[in-house]
């Protein structure tokens, strides 16, 4: 069994930046990746990271955000920069991924419960 647990969420201006972090207690294997959700949207993926260390990132996020883990620590970290009041919603963090493609939600086993993003213009 694997636990997340997010952490780093706030309240930020748009143009400013944060990082988020997830802790994981056990071992986790395969993708890893963040999503988000905004009220009345369907969840969507945000960036995901393989064993090998490759990325993806959703369009709109882009030379804006970056994913990174350290294996040492078992920790996920977002680092998100230039934020924008779109980016506005719960973030989530997910491992054990293995999707048809790295943004499918369906394809991760384990979820943590959530840390908030607000941005404000």
């Amino acid at each position: 069994q694997v636990q997340l647990v997010e952490s780093g969420g706030g309240s930020v201006q748009a143009g400013g930046s944060l990082r988020l972090s997830c802790a994981a207690s056990g071992y986790t294997y395969y993708y890893m990746g963040w999503f988000r959700q905004a009220p009345g949207k369907e969840r969507e993926g945000v960036a995901a990271i393989d064993t090998d260390g490759s990325t993806s990132y959703a369009d709109s996020v882009k030379g804006r955000f970056t994913i990174s883990k350290d294996n040492a620590k078992n920790t996920l970290y977002l680092r998100m920069n230039s934020l924008k009041p779109e980016d506005t919603a719960m973030y989530y963090c997910a491992s054990d991924g293995w999707p048809t493609y790295w943004s499918d939600a369906e394809g991760y086993k384990y979820w943590g419960r959530g840390t908030q993003v607000t941005v404000s213009s």
